[in-house]
């Protein structure tokens, strides 16, 4: 739509899409001022004359963006998104009005910056509401995330001290594939080099990360969330072997691959192989499958099994 303004204005319009769209040609920002691709032009080359800094590149990727030094636009919100991003992240039970909280305080400086009218309903909200708190939530380090990201993203090994559940420390050296965001966990995808498997490991509990120099190259058909269900059974203290009396079909339907791998026995049959941190728990989880089931393998897993027996038969009387 071609606007009735200045050159001055169409200038500082211009701006504003430069800002807001590195990149962006001068074909593009004459179709939203409503102006031929020159006179686009023009209009960048007044802001260059004012002292702007705009720069420029050819081919497909070029188009102009911010030079060093111009500030970026300022942060646009409307009212909805504004609370929207607030209950985000209440929703996710951090201390949104803690100012002491990284994640409150970085709120608390994003709605300082709308305008009064947009801010304050969300700075009430934020300021009100209260989100209960998940006691089962484990949230990692902010810095080691942050590490663990970057070397993923840049394909480079990790030296990790790594804590497990039973309170060993590990030394590992890894390649990080993803992090992974589950059931509000937060995972390390990876392949291990020091026991040269495929792993998965609780950010919360990496004590550090030390990023190498060393890169690699990981698998280019990952798809992370599928490969870490898929492995979250594996690598951990206790191994588990379960024959169910279920056909593998059946028994799929209630055992997560999160648990381990099942494998036909026989039409009848099936067998679960894995590995737990956490005997007692696995055992409760087994406790739920409508079908008869006994622990081939894992003396841990028996002793968590024959306990919540007992347990369930005094609590029947």
């Amino acid at each position: 739509m071609k606007l009735d303004a200045s050159p001055a204005a169409r200038a500082l319009l211009a701006l504003e899409l430069v800002q807001n769209q590195p990149g962006i040609t001068a074909d593009a920002i004459g179709d939203r001022l409503g102006v031929t691709s020159r006179a686009a032009r023009r209009y960048v080359a007044i802001l260059r004359e004012a002292g702007i800094p705009i720069e420029s590149a050819s081919g497909p990727a070029g188009g102009y963006r911010p030079g060093r030094g111009l500030r970026p636009a300022p942060m646009v919100f409307t009212g909805a998104e504004a609370i929207g991003l607030v209950m985000a992240v209440l929703d996710g039970h951090h201390a949104a009005a803690d100012a002491d909280d990284p994640v409150g305080s970085a709120l608390g400086k994003i709605l300082r910056q709308l305008p009064e009218t947009v801010g304050a309903q969300a700075e009430t909200v934020r300021r009100e509401a209260s989100a209960a708190p998940d006691y089962a939530a484990a949230r990692p380090d902010p810095t080691t995330t942050a590490s663990l990201v970057q070397a993923s993203s840049e394909s480079r090994r990790v030296r990790l001290a790594y804590r497990t559940e039973s309170g060993k420390d590990l030394d590992l050296l890894v390649e990080p594939w993803a992090v992974v965001v589950r059931h509000s966990r937060w995972y390390l995808l990876c392949h291990s080099v020091t026991s040269d498997a495929v792993r998965t490991y609780r950010v919360d509990r990496v004590q550090s990360a030390m990023i190498e120099d060393e890169t690699f190259d990981a698998p280019t058909d990952l798809d992370p969330v599928s490969a870490l269900e898929e492995h979250l059974a594996s690598g951990w203290d206790f191994p588990v072997e379960v024959r169910i009396e279920a056909p593998v079909e059946r028994a799929r339907r209630f055992v997560p691959r999160t648990m381990g791998a099942l494998e036909p026995v026989d039409d009848t049959s099936c067998r679960l192989v894995g590995s737990t941190s956490n005997p007692t728990e696995y055992a409760a989880d087994l406790a739920n499958l409508p079908y008869a089931f006994r622990v081939v393998t894992g003396d841990e897993l028996r002793q968590s099994v024959a306990t919540l027996a007992q347990r369930l038969t005094a609590a029947a009387g």
